[in-house]
């Protein structure tokens, strides 16, 4: 599945999912996302994670895990508020699309 913007949307919605649950970095993510059909690279990934950092959505912190450093990420609150709108919009969506 190619990732447009209309996906885009739903992606940065997961995001901020799993970012709530636990503490992710991107190449889980990459999976996480790919166990649900979405077929993302780490060159789609990583800009998105970026523009949900600045729009402070989520945080990273950089831990060096032997030869290799890896950015992990969190949500903060006011992505968790940005996560909780979009759960009603969803539920309201969803609702009105396959239960009317």
């Amino acid at each position: 599945m190619r990732i447009n913007e209309f996906f885009s949307s739903f992606i940065k919605i997961h995001i901020l999912y799993h970012c709530e649950k636990e503490e992710i970095y991107g190449v889980w993510m990459i999976e996480e996302l790919n166990e649900h059909g979405y077929k993302i690279s780490p060159g789609s990934l990583y800009p998105m994670l970026k523009n949900l950092e600045e729009k402070k959505l989520i945080r990273s912190r950089v831990e060096q895990i032997g030869k290799v450093k890896r950015k992990f990420y969190r949500i903060t609150s006011k992505g968790k508020k940005e996560l909780s709108a979009a759960k009603v919009k969803l539920k309201e969506l969803i609702g009105e699309i396959l239960y009317q």
